[in-house]
């Protein structure tokens, strides 16, 4: 049997908020409550030391979007010689670890 519920939250929002998340109720057929639990429920927290980790993981990813983006270009420049077509293939298998890795990530391979 489930729990009770008898505890309210107070929040302060503005009119056009409240309208805007009554709205998004609306659409998914819901009371306010049901969506607001529904919303918290799937909301992950982060400590000061996960956020920083992700910051630096996107610096880093930004960082190696940036080199790959300059690989590229040179291959799209030099696609006649024989150099540019190892590069291209090593793109190619970069392009692929990375999808690995977005996917391994997508399926829970994160903590958090």
């Amino acid at each position: 049997m489930a729990e009770r519920r008898t505890v309210r939250v107070h929040v302060r929002l503005s009119a056009t908020e409240l309208a805007a998340w009554r709205a998004k109720a609306e659409a998914a057929g819901v009371p306010l409550s049901v969506l607001l639990r529904q919303a918290m429920a799937r909301t992950r927290t982060w400590t000061a030391a996960d956020a920083k980790i992700e910051r630096e993981r996107n610096r880093q990813v930004a960082r190696i979007g940036n080199n790959l983006n300059q690989l590229a270009r040179w291959a799209n420049t030099y696609t006649s010689t024989a150099r540019s077509v190892t590069v291209i293939a090593n793109l190619v298998v970069f392009e692929r670890s990375m999808r690995e890795v977005a996917r391994f990530r997508g399926e829970g391979g994160d903590a958090h």
